[in-house]
């Protein structure tokens, strides 16, 4: 079960413990075909994944809505330490939400990972509340692959 806890007003913290080793959590997070099966909440999709994994490099991720509602989201790598963590920007195409960082740490647990995600930097409480649910939903397709 995702547990969401508020780090500050425009901020989002989900932690979530797979069964898996880190180096398999990782590639998980950071492969384009695997970002394919888990990148969008709920009923969206994510028919379409792009990564470039280094310091600098750029990804993009496609989500696609039940109503045919498209919802692209881009970024930059800021740090890339495999198999430990992940920092890079986020952002709209729409611009609602722009230069937010996303910060994933990904702990050992015995056999299992845990992925604890920050997101800092959103533009208000209601993002907030936005990107929150969508994270556990998200964290819901990941852990499923495990």
């Amino acid at each position: 079960m995702a547990k969401a806890a508020q780090a500050a007003p425009t901020s989002v913290e989900v932690r979530r413990t797979v069964a898996a080793s880190r180096e398999r959590v990782f590639q998980a997070w950071t492969r384009p075909e695997e970002l394919k099966k888990w990148a969008a909440p709920g009923a969206m999709t994510a028919p379409m994944a792009e990564v470039d994994l280094r310091v600098g490099g750029k990804y993009r991720i496609e989500m696609h809505a039940p109503d045919g509602a498209t919802h692209i989201v881009s970024g930059e790598y800021r740090e890339v330490a495999p198999p430990k963590r992940l920092v890079y920007t986020w952002g709209w195409e729409d611009g609602t939400v722009k230069d937010s960082v996303v910060t994933v740490e990904f702990q050992e647990r015995g056999k299992s990972t845990e992925v604890i995600l920050r997101h800092e930097r959103l533009p208000s409480a209601e993002s907030r509340a936005r990107h929150t649910e969508g994270w556990i939903g998200c964290m819901d397709k990941f852990e499923a692959l495990f």
